[in-house]
């Protein structure tokens, strides 16, 4: 099916020419929707009604740009309404075919289709699919003149419930004229995919504002088809010229090579236009990772915007690390999952996205987990890797991989779960001696899948939900508990080391947590209220799945922006434990042992009084550092630590490790800060807290400053370790 969608034509205008003396190169009428009636057009459902509107319908926003008083408008009864309406047969006498058209844009489902034996051989969508826009109607066309002489039909289509779910035709014409796009049109090209990717020139702001609710809106839309199939499509905001690109987004084709593949760009240029196209390198990535402001030992997307760390699972000797994902904006928005991988946990390497908004998933893939299913549970075969995703179309659904998270395929029964809520966390249950099976095929395989997921409520408001299933596709409803917003997740640690003494833990996005009990279906808490571990700038974390030796390593969102070609952060991996404190027993996270793989070198300092105001200095050459001190802290009244472009604060009286609270045990404080480029995070007491938030740009780095004030203090130890990038090869 071959695909010429013209929607979204701004300003356009024909260069109208007359051949009323020459009837066989007149323009011909097909139909100007100024009837009564439709006929001889064939309407079904009830969207289009039994006749033209005479322009603006009730509850709809004004109407423009139709020709006339009627025109094809199938906002009848709102959004909800579906139908289509088809023409008669007709003949194909001149080279185009053009329109005017409007409403919403949604490929396959708010289009007009042209029709050759049935088959949909040429079809466009309208113009809006996201909150605002409007209600005009704007010029189209299709080149037909490969068709002349063949018999065909149009085929308006409203098969949207959503919103802007419904479409606008009117004035559609045969003529030998060829219309002439103006400067900012819908524009298309066809290729063979030869090269790696289809490259993007992007106009973003550089200055972008952490909170994703105050983002500008795209202007225009792109859309890549691969042979018959629409295989990305994204709102985005395309540069007019090379000189106003900011940065290059890219589709990796990888999977596509040596494929026929067509690209369609709304409200864009030519200019801008002509920078869409193949190339086997990214304008800009000879200076990804060598950027000042860029982190060196914390995993970055290359470009656009991240938010949630999604789908984190350990499968077959490698760690995934999915996230949220926008690949053609610094803001958010076309919710995709990125995918990165490691060995090590330190040294990440960016792979394809994987997981598409509208082409893939119905609607925006919003965050979830991923697991891997040992058994064979769902009948994919052993050892997929299974995804959980929130698709914003249709509801809690899956997405599973039989080659190790090359590809996914969405699984043909979703949505497994429809409910008010969102970001499904699946782990597996294994039973023991005091577990009652949920029937006999799951006493069979000792244990069932568990879903854990942020839920909206009648009667719990909001909560995680609790679902169990055997067989990763059908789920049923177990326990509710209210109080827990979004990203929530379930596990189970040991408390101090023993095996034999167990907590689970519900963990949600604002980072508190509680812990109790889990018989595979209820979570009781042990104690009032909820506790928490994360302070600054930390948010929507996720555990990995399926980890070995039983640890639970956990990885932020950083809600810090950047200045560059990417936007927002994540956090350094932590391993979370329990551990029994004065207060009870509660969480603690602390970056994982194998940071110590990247020391290039360690300066310490000697035991020493740190006398009041009297600054202790250790020298130091390098910005990238994990700085880990003991202190006792005798009779100041706080301590400070400088490192380059930060400064820690510990208050003595009021038991504060900058924001956080930190009791000293034993008279002593333990302070770990992992210093980065745009990234600070801070460690208490082994990792009782862990503060995250931003840190200066490449600086000068030459020595970490101890200071106590208001008293004297001692020094115990320090130790400052000079850290190398992951990203040098």
């Amino acid at each position: 099916m071959k695909y010429l969608p013209m929607s979204a034509l701004l300003y356009v205008l024909f260069s109208v020419v007359a051949h009323a003396q020459n009837p066989s190169t007149s323009d011909i009428l097909i139909a100007d929707f100024e009837g009564e009636t439709y006929d001889p057009w064939k309407s079904e459902g009830e969207a289009f009604g039994t006749g033209p509107a005479k322009g603006t319908l009730d509850g709809q926003m004004n109407i423009s740009g139709f020709e006339g008083k009627g025109l094809v408008n199938s906002f009848l009864n709102g959004d909800r309404t579906t139908g289509t309406l088809t023409s008669p047969p007709i003949n194909i006498e001149r080279k185009y075919l053009t329109f005017l058209i409007g409403g919403g844009g949604h490929a396959g489902k708010t289009c007009m289709n042209l029709l050759v034996d049935g088959k949909v051989v040429y079809t466009v969508a309208g113009t809006n699919t996201m909150p605002g826009g409007n209600e005009a109607l704007e010029p189209g066309f299709w080149d037909v003149s490969n068709l002349i002489g063949k018999t065909v039909a149009l085929q308006i289509v409203d098969d949207a419930t959503g919103g802007w779910g419904h479409i606008n035709v009117d004035h559609i014409v045969q003529t030998n004229t060829k219309p002439r796009l103006p400067d900012l049109a819908r524009r298309e090209k066809s290729f063979t995919v030869e090269n790696r990717y289809l490259i993007i020139p992007i106009q973003d702001q550089a200055n972008i504002p952490a909170n994703i609710g105050s983002q500008e809106k795209p202007t225009g839309q792109i859309q890549l088809f691969v042979g018959d199939k629409e295989v990305r499509r994204y709102d985005l905001s395309i540069a007019p010229t090379a000189n106003d690109t900011n940065w290059y987004a890219f589709f990796d084709l990888s999977a596509y090579q040596e494929m026929a593949a067509r690209v369609v760009a709304s409200r864009v240029t030519p200019e801008g236009f002509e920078l869409i196209k193949q190339s086997n390198q990214v304008p800009g990535a000879e200076n990804f990772y060598k950027e000042p402001y860029r982190p060196q030992f914390h995993f970055t997307q290359k470009v656009g915007w991240n938010n949630d760390p999604n789908g984190m699972v350990y499968h077959d000797g490698t760690w995934h690390f999915f996230f949220q994902h926008n690949p053609v904006s610094l803001q958010w928005g076309n919710m995709t999952w990125g995918h990165a991988i490691s060995k090590d946990l330190l040294h990440w390497e960016q792979q394809p996205d994987k997981l598409f908004p509208s082409t893939m998933a119905r609607g925006a893939c919003f965050s979830g987990g991923a697991t891997v299913d040992i058994h064979n549970t769902a009948g994919w075969g052993k050892n997929t890797l299974v995804a959980f995703l929130t698709d914003t179309g249709a509801g809690e659904s899956v997405a599973y991989s039989t080659d190790g998270g090359k590809s996914f395929t969405m699984y043909e029964g979703n949505p497994v779960v429809k409910h008010q809520g969102r970001d499904p966390k699946v782990i597996w249950y294994a039973y023991d001696d005091t577990d009652k099976p949920l029937n006999e095929t799951a006493k069979k395989l000792g244990g069932h899948w568990v879903m854990v997921v942020y839920d909206e409520h009648p009667e719990h408001q909001r909560n995680a939900a609790f679902y169990t299933s055997t067989n990763l596709k059908e789920w049923t409803e177990q326990s509710h508990l209210p109080g827990y917003y979004e990203c929530t997740e379930l596990f189970e640690l040991p408390v101090d080391g023993d095996a034999q003494n167990r907590r689970w833990v519900v963990f949600a996005a604002d980072a508190q947590y509680a812990i109790g009990t889990f018989d595979g279906k209820t979570f009781t808490p042990q104690h009032e209220g909820k506790h928490q571990v994360h302070w600054g700038r930390y948010y929507a974390s996720q555990t990995f799945d399926n980890a070995p030796h039983g640890r639970r390593i956990q990885m932020g969102w950083l809600q810090v922006p950047a200045p560059g070609t990417y936007n927002q952060h994540f956090s350094f991996p932590h391993e979370l434990t329990l551990r029994t404190t004065d207060d009870g027993i509660r969480m603690f996270a602390k970056p994982i042992e194998e940071i110590a793989q990247l020391r290039t070198k360690s300066n310490t300092a000697k035991p020493q009084e740190l006398l009041a105001k009297k600054p202790m200095r250790l020298p130091v050459s390098s910005d990238l550092l994990d700085v880990r001190m003991t202190l006792e802290v005798g009779t100041a009244t706080s301590i400070e630590v400088k490192l380059p472009g930060r400064t820690i604060q510990y208050d003595v009286k009021g038991q504060k490790l900058n924001e956080a609270p930190l009791k000293p045990v034993d008279g002593r404080i333990r302070i770990q800060v992992l210093a980065d480029r745009s990234l600070t995070e801070i460690v208490g007491n082994d990792g009782r807290v862990f503060i995250s938030g931003d840190g200066p740009a490449k600086i000068d780095a030459s020595e970490v400053l101890v200071t106590a004030i208001g008293g004297d203090a001692k020094l115990l130890s320090l130790e400052a370790h000079e850290l190398m990038s992951i990203w040098k090869k």
